[in-house]
């Protein structure tokens, strides 16, 4: 019998809807399979920013990592990195500790003697633990409380927690929330604005930055851009809040309740259209009109100039990548592209994008990266011929491939003209 591996067509999904998600497609409803998705998406050890690279998003913060060895082990790769070679340090647990919770009582001495030892005082620290305190059921707020007080120094938690991650506070969501608690209230600055959502700057030619400071915002604060610890305390002056990511709204919340500042939620997209409709929006909201002519026609012509060299593009859509797996098919499809096939988790929240490809795309194939039956996925007879995302080149390896997961975070118009000029290279150097 020929095993295949799992999908279903646009517009199969859409005619189950969002409520009938098929198990196949549903990461904790059967075992995982480690795909490129895990190694390079998921790991909170491996590239891109998971927990650990997240959780030193302060300046000036260090990282005690309490695990077993094989869970700290893979914070190799990011200790190696020159900006993280001296902010990792470890307390290994060893069956005794797993079995009795002992080293729970080790964590603020362990605090205590890293702080003492270096010769700069740290701004914070960060304790990061894993699966196995979750297990344990491991009370971190009691005990960074108890490391704040021997340390005499802000002591926070991160959880590693992959059980957690299908929950309704995954651990990207806790992080971005734990990095933004030592802020506390300030006399509140008309013209100021954070960032919120990425552990990385906006691309530097983003005209989100110039369309602030039309509207009058003289300072746009990003974590990521902060030079020190004072700089980022000065984030509790913003009159308002700008979620860029989904991920950051619990955080945004907390901004709220605490601080008292308000948050507006603009979205990622990759459609001109709709980019052009939520600047309209926020303009409103803002009481200000948005000049974006000339930025919105830059994305257009980079657009245009792909097509005119690659008009049979046929793509395959993955989402180890800086974006939405469907809401980008869904952009290509629409600027007279073919995407014969997305790897992507399907939620309800991008349900929205997928009723839209389905009724212009139908065919498209959906396969689930943690599906176990993608050992047997087969690229023969896909016509792909362009790749986006390290999975998708992964399952395609013969094709031209734009990873497109970079640090620096692409948006707006910025991000709709870097991809397709990069779309273009990956297409000439083939």
């Amino acid at each position: 019998m020929r095993q295949e591996a799992y999908y279903c067509t646009a517009e199969e999904l859409v005619k189950l809807g969002k409520d009938a998600i098929p198990p196949q497609l549903i990461s904790n409803t059967h075992l995982i399979y480690s795909s490129p998705a895990t190694l390079a998406f998921n790991s909170p050890g491996a590239e891109g920013f998971g927990v650990k690279r997240a959780g030193l998003a302060v300046p000036g913060s260090i990282m005690l990592i309490v695990a077993p060895g094989c869970c700290g082990r893979n914070t190799s790769m990011i200790s190696s990195m020159r900006e993280y070679h001296d902010r990792f340090f470890y307390l290994l647990m060893d069956e005794t500790d797993i079995v009795t919770g002992r080293h729970l009582k080790k964590i603020p001495k362990a605090v205590k003697e890293i702080c003492e030892g270096r010769e700069e005082k740290p701004s914070v620290v960060m304790i990061c633990i894993t699966c196995v305190d979750a297990l344990l059921g491991t009370d971190m707020e009691r005990i960074c409380r108890r490391a704040t007080e021997e340390a005499g120094l802000p002591v926070r938690p991160c959880y590693m927690y992959a059980l957690t991650r299908e929950g309704r506070k995954p651990p990207m969501v806790h992080v971005r929330q734990s990095i933004y608690s030592l802020l506390e209230p300030k006399k509140k600055k008309g013209n100021v604005v954070n960032l919120l959502g990425f552990f990385s700057p906006l691309v530097d030619d983003c005209e989100l930055y110039d369309l602030l400071k039309d509207a009058g915002v003289r300072t746009v604060h990003e974590i990521s851009r902060c030079q020190d610890y004072d700089e980022y305390l000065t984030m509790a002056e913003a009159n308002f809040n700008l979620v860029l990511h989904p991920e950051a709204r619990f955080a945004a919340e907390d901004f709220h309740d605490r601080l008292k500042i308000p948050f507006i939620e603009l979205t990622r997209l990759y459609q001109i259209d709709k980019i052009a409709s939520q600047y309209r929006a926020f303009g409103a909201a803002l009481g200000v009109q948005f000049s974006d002519v000339e930025v919105r026609e830059q994305a257009r012509r980079a657009v245009e100039k792909f097509r005119q060299a690659c008009p049979d593009a046929s793509f395959a859509v993955g989402e180890c990548m800086n974006g939405d797996a469907f809401e980008l098919s869904l952009a290509l499809v629409r600027y007279g592209f073919q995407v014969k096939e997305i790897y992507g988790t399907l939620t309800a929240e991008n349900f929205v994008y997928l009723k839209q490809l389905a009724a212009v795309s139908p065919e498209t194939k959906v396969f689930s990266n943690l599906e176990p039956t993608m050992l047997y996925y087969d690229a023969k007879g896909s016509k792909v011929n362009l790749t986006i995302g390290k999975d998708a080149g992964y399952y395609h390896p013969g094709c031209p491939n734009v990873v497109w997961n970079q640090d620096r975070q692409p948006y707006g118009y910025a991000g709709v003209r870097r991809l397709f000029e990069a779309l273009l290279a990956a297409k000439e150097e083939a």
